[in-house]
């Protein structure tokens, strides 16, 4: 039960970040240099870390081959890395309730590459209480998700070059989530600490961006002002330190499964964290899907389902 608490104090934290994130983007800053900033910090922060007190227990742990550095790119590059940007980049080409309700798809990846790779066994009783989440994750999601799909063109648009394009860049985001999920718990399973994959995920995402933005751009400008800088080091505490600790320490906890559904609370407490400080409506279908989520994730946690 404890383990579910962490993830769902994770997707608190992740929410108060989307106060910053949203108004950076929209005021002109690129999501990339966003990312990449932020991995930049975290990689300054965790480099020390890692080579005082946890990079000696490596040889302890015997793990670090081939295998390992793969785990660590799944969380790193894929889920650090790739899954924010073309989910972001995938807003600006098609109807955002579209890639709102693929988004949904990300808790069934999770559950069947736990299946697959960590062997975790779905049974009948999960079944039922996962698909009860599910329902209860879309119920929180269905008042950004219904509006833009009544006003959809159902016409060859939605199956236009750019629409293609978009779905694409949204499975992308949801497979590279699911797969962090995965590899996330593969990685402490094998007795890495929450420490040690915290600052392999943000190296290797800051590895990647790095190699991006010089392959698009051919430069790196990180000329922003004070005001932006304090932004992003906010947003750097916020869900990249706090955020990905409780994450982490929840998943060491709980099954990867377990852990996808959990996930699910991060729309819920953004509306919430709106609501607050925005004034944004919060209705009572969405309060209703989160009281399905949480029950349906303590039953799971709780039953060992």
């Amino acid at each position: 039960m404890l383990g579910v608490i962490f993830v769902i104090l994770a997707g608190i934290l992740w929410a108060l970040d989307t106060l910053i994130r949203y108004p950076l983007l929209y005021s002109g800053v690129s999501a990339e240099i966003i990312v990449f900033t932020e991995h930049l910090i975290l990689s300054i922060v965790f480099i020390p870390l890692l080579l005082k007190n946890h990079f000696k227990d490596f040889k302890n742990i015997g793990q670090i081959n081939l295998s390992t550095f793969f785990y660590f790119f799944v969380i790193g590059v894929c889920g650090s890395a790739i899954g924010t940007l073309t989910f972001t980049k995938a807003f600006m080409l098609i109807n955002p309730s579209l890639v709102i309700l693929l988004q949904k798809l990300q808790p069934i990846v999770a559950i069947s590459l736990a299946s697959l790779v960590l062997g975790e066994k779905i049974k009948s009783n999960f079944i039922l209480w996962a698909i009860l989440a599910l329902f209860g994750g879309f119920l929180i999601s269905s008042p950004d998700i219904f509006p833009g799909l009544e006003k959809l063109d159902f016409s060859f648009a939605l199956l236009s070059e750019r629409a293609l394009y978009g779905y694409f860049l949204t499975l992308i985001a949801v497979v590279s989530w699911g797969a962090s999920t995965v590899f996330g718990k593969k990685l402490s399973g094998a007795g890495f600490s929450v420490v040690q994959i915290m600052g392999g995920r943000f190296i290797f995402g800051f590895v990647f961006m790095s190699l991006y933005l010089f392959s698009q751009y051919h430069a790196i400008s990180l000329s922003m002002g004070a005001n932006l800088y304090g932004k992003i080091i906010l947003m750097v505490l916020i869900s990249g330190l706090l955020g990905m600790y409780f994450y982490y320490k929840g998943l060491k906890l709980i099954s990867a499964r377990a852990c996808a559904l959990a996930e699910m609370f991060f729309p819920f407490s953004a509306v919430v964290i709106n609501w607050i400080f925005l004034g944004a409506k919060l209705s009572m279908v969405q309060i209703v899907g989160a009281i399905i989520l949480l029950i349906s994730s303590l039953v799971i946690q709780l039953k060992k389902y």
